[in-house]
């Protein structure tokens, strides 16, 4: 079905004939859908899966006959077309033919015909659709039209010269998305899609344009920058590591450089897009301040000299023989990796890498998803929700990939009236216009505003112990048998209970929470409306967001927070400390950190970004990024999922999990010498993480005896990009730990979804090609989306104690996100970078007033013993008495939730 449809609903079937053979159908699809699934190749581009049907290209013309009598028929578009019973179409007849052949000559008589230089070059849909419908020769010799580029900003190219007025691209920004800063221009052979004036897409899910736009109008900028045709990237099935939604990409390298990345499909998650920090966040792969040899440093005080691999290895092996060692994992890292580094020191001196604070917090999360009865939703479900509480998190920021989905779950009113008046839920103009402006219940209650705040029925600004507050209201509303919330006026009473109609009311309640405000109180409160909202008759969907790609998979694995490492440093307890891909200058307050490191004997870090806490190591073992690495990853509804290797980089580099397996090795321990060792023993470690093997194939499967390629069929070069070494093909790189392989020979077709590094087809080599590869349109892909849940929610049944109110104290902090600056990995390339604000402070203008602060001001903030500058920002939105801080923006320091801050205003 198309967007929007309820796949849990049931139709009865009906029978329609395309070119003389009979199929049984779903009467709610239209035409064009039913013919894609079915495997026939219908040329189309206005239509879209998730945008649905408009009807703008009249490039899906069948004929549609009345009868078994009826030998003439009528040419219609197929998209515009229901499956009504005793349907009969011809796609081959002659007269839908022409039809198709005239459509594509009249939209290719303007365009440049400048494959050659395209980027989409080689992997257009144009250009399937020019072949498909046999248009081959152009005939119009006259002036064609042209048009000014604009510039766009760092992420999207645009080239308006090659548009075929489709209109994919304003109805994906601006319906889907919710932008308004891209539109539609002019009209006839005139239309123009862009902005009003050059400047900066401000949609953080720009990026899908590049693939929403079915010609070569908006590409790739980082791509073209070093650009290389689509079929000579190498690639590899992967997950995006920069938050904790969990969305599946797929990388493409050539050269030894990340070149791009593509959305990967994946039916229950992020389906046909992606956020712009999830698209552009790679370049981090490619900075010239990467990790790629190991280096050691001899004594204290000296410079840290290359070492080669073997000696790195026997250092760190003889330092563990002395014992008092330490290990610290990491939410970024993957499961295998902080499982050997675990095995490596034991379970008793390994640490997770994060604070206590964010340690109980990730506990919560994993605790009341597993108890229940709320459902884990995933972003499929999240889209059929028709009531929707997000308390405390600013999803876009913090789960872009999840406010989008939020987006369509408050059409879920307008399609009931679409079904009321039966038009289709693909006529997607029709329903829109039927529903005008009548929305769903989303309310949005946070400590500032979020870029849902536009379409929610009713907001909220309150500090979080304000929204525990809140929460714990409605908790009463639906539970009578549970207190109220102390000291509440009447306008938050009345609110409450507003929400808790509209959630008792609906037959899939959404509950859209996390970790952002640092705040165990909220998420405990969380717990208990799922509780009452499933006591109530309603069995509630939860989306709770940790903080890192790998938050959950940690909290599975266990062990205390980096207070209780800290604290045993303190004391002297230990003398080698192993700290995997993380930087504990992002976790904990400098000072204290700076004092305790000089307390050990030996600071190694395993580590592929050059961080401060990898400039203090002794010992720095160069670790993979995300493309040059496999493993597991936990996401927010704990799916366990793999992502794989895209090419073996040069030096030193090697998996963070190789490192250690190779330093047990050393010292007479035994972690096997493969990924698929690792994933044993970790599965064996936990009966919570005994499924992890399922995430994917291992290593040993084959399709008819071969590997999987990870290079296209039409992959050059291979000779040519080493002839500066020999003449001669290298062997290429052998995988011991995956069933890809690094090469274009092997088996294409079978795949399994999670293995499934290139969506292509013969005729389709354009992105809409992952119709091959689906169930149903828009539905799961064969065999399955990828991953498997590692958490089944219980019963549920029973309540937190009603949280305690403190009123916050005078300038506490409040945690505030950026989409681009908050996250560790994606500020490291220049694009997003070019996209990160400066240092600031948000207050309520009568907290401003009140401390004699100017909005726009230059302030010098302290806390915790650190001072920085920031342009302070006064919003009447934000909640009073307290400040925002952006978290994990360059230039703010570190320190624990809840601190109060110092402020004065930088005179000149």
């Amino acid at each position: 079905m198309s967007a929007g449809d309820a796949r849990s609903a049931t139709a009865p079937l009906v029978t329609i004939e395309i070119d003389g053979r009979r199929y049984r159908v779903d009467p709610r699809r239209n035409l064009l859908e039913v013919a894609l699934e079915l495997g026939f190749d219908l040329p189309y581009f206005c239509w879209h899966p998730a945008l649905g049907s408009v009807g703008a290209c009249r490039q899906c013309a069948v004929t549609q006959f009345k009868d078994e009598n009826d030998t003439q028929g009528r040419v219609v578009m197929a998209c515009m077309t229901p499956c009504a019973d005793k349907t009969r179409i011809a796609i081959a007849h002659p007269d839908a033919l022409e039809m198709r052949a005239s459509v594509i000559e009249m939209l290719m008589t303007n365009h440049p015909h400048d494959c050659p230089v395209c980027e989409e070059g080689g992997a257009c849909h144009l250009q399937d659709m020019t072949v498909m419908t046999g248009h081959a020769y152009r005939r119009y010799r006259f002036h064609k039209r042209t048009h000014v580029n604009q510039d766009l900003g760092p992420f999207v190219s645009h080239e308006m010269n090659r548009c075929i007025a489709c209109y994919r691209c304003v109805r994906f920004y601006r319906e889907y998305a919710g932008g308004d800063d891209l539109n539609v221009f002019g009209a006839h052979h005139y239309v123009y899609f862009g902005r009003a004036s050059d400047g900066v897409l401000e949609s953080p899910f720009s990026g899908n344009l590049v693939e929403v736009c079915p010609t070569g109008v908006f590409t790739d900028k980082t791509y073209g920058e070093s650009y290389t045709r689509k079929w000579d990237l190498q690639q590899a099935p992967s997950i995006c590591h920069h938050c904790a939604v969990g969305c599946n990409i797929m990388p493409g390298e050539r050269y030894g450089r990340l070149k791009r990345i593509e959305n990967r499909y994946h039916g229950a998650l992020n389906g046909y897009f992606l956020c712009d920090r999830g698209r552009y966040g790679y370049q981090h792969v490619n900075a010239q301040g990467r990790v790629r040899h190991a280096a050691l440093r001899r004594d204290r005080g000296a410079a840290r000299q290359p070492v080669d691999a073997d000696t790195a290895i026997a250092t760190l092996a003889g330092w563990l023989a002395e014992g008092r060692v330490l290990g610290i994992g990491s939410p970024r890292a993957s499961l295998e990796a902080n499982y050997a580094l675990r095995a490596l020191v034991g379970a008793d001196r390994f640490h997770r890498g994060i604070d206590a604070e964010t340690a109980r917090l990730d506990d919560l999360v994993l605790e009341t998803l597993a108890r229940g009865p709320a459902q884990i939703a995933t972003i499929a479900d999240i889209e059929q929700a028709d009531a929707v509480l997000v308390l405390g998190e600013d999803v876009l920021a913090t789960g872009a990939r999840i406010a989008l989905a939020i987006r369509q779950a408050v059409r879920q009113s307008a399609y009931a009236m679409a079904d009321a008046a039966h038009v289709p839920r693909w006529q997607d103009h029709s329903a829109r216009l039927l529903a005008q402006e009548v929305k769903s219940p989303l309310f949005v209650c946070t400590p500032a505003a979020t870029g849902l705040d536009g379409i929610a029925t009713r907001t909220y600004r309150g500090a979080p112990q304000d929204l525990v507050r809140l929460a714990q209201e409605i908790v009463h509303l639906l539970d009578y048998t549970q207190p109220r919330a102390p000291g509440l006026d009447g306008d938050t009473i009345h609110l409450a209970h507003t929400i808790a109609e509209a959630l008792k009311g609906a037959q899939r309640p959404l509950i859209v929470s996390g970790t952002g405000c640092g705040s165990a109180a909220l998420l405990q409160v969380v717990a208990n409306l799922c509780t009452a909202l499933g006591r109530s008759g309603r069995k509630p969907w939860l989306a709770l967001l940790p903080s890192e790609c790998n938050s959950l998979g940690t909290a599975l694995l266990g062990g205390p927070g980096l207070d209780a490492a800290l604290a045993r440093i303190e004391v002297g307890e230990i003398d080698t400390l192993i700290v995997l891909e993380n930087d504990l200058f992002r976790r904990v307050p400098a000072p204290r950190l700076q004092a305790l490191l000089m307390r050990l004997s030996h600071l190694v870090v395993i580590d592929a970004l050059a961080t401060p806490t990898a400039e203090a190591a002794d010992l720095l073992l160069p670790a993979g990024a995300f493309a040059e690495t496999d493993g597991t990853l936990v996401n927010y509804e704990g799916r366990a999922q793999r992502y794989f290797q895209v090419y073996v980089p040069e030096g030193d580099i090697r998996e963070s999990w190789r490192w250690l397996q190779q330093v047990a090795r050393a010292r007479g321990q035994d972690l096997g010498d493969a990924l698929d060792a690792l994933i044993a023993g970790c599965a064996g470690s936990d009966p919570r993480l005994a499924r992890i093997v399922d995430a994917a194939p291992s290593a040993r499967f084959r399709i008819h005896g071969s590997r999987i390629p990870r290079q296209p069929h039409r992959y050059s070069g291979r000779t040519a990009m080493h002839a500066q070494r020999d003449i001669h093909e290298p062997r290429p790189p052998q995988d011991p730990d995956t069933p890809l392989a690094f090469s274009m020979e092997g088996a294409r077709t079978g795949a399994p979804p999670a293995e499934i590094p290139i969506f292509w087809y013969p005729r389709w080599n354009s992105v809409q090609s992952v119709h091959k590869f689906q169930q149903e349109i828009g539905g799961p892909l064969r065999g399955g989306d990828p991953g498997v849940r590692l958490i089944e929610p219980g019963p549920g049944g029973h309540y937190h104690d009603r949280p305690g109110y403190r009123a916050p104290a005078e300038l506490e902090t409040v945690w505030l996100y950026e989409l681009f600056g908050s996250e560790e990995l994606s500020v490291r390339g220049d694009a997003i970078a070019s996209r990160v604000a400066a240092p600031y402070l948000v207050l309520h203008p009568a907290t401003a007033a009140r401390l004699g602060l100017t909005a726009g001001a230059t302030v010098q903030v302290e806390a915790a013993g650190q001072r920085w500058q920031a342009v302070l920002r006064v919003s009447p939105t934000f909640a009073a008495n307290v400040a925002g801080v952006p978290r994990g923006l360059p230039g703010v320091p570190t320190f624990a939730t809840g601190t109060v801050l110092s402020v004065r205003e930088v005179r000149p």
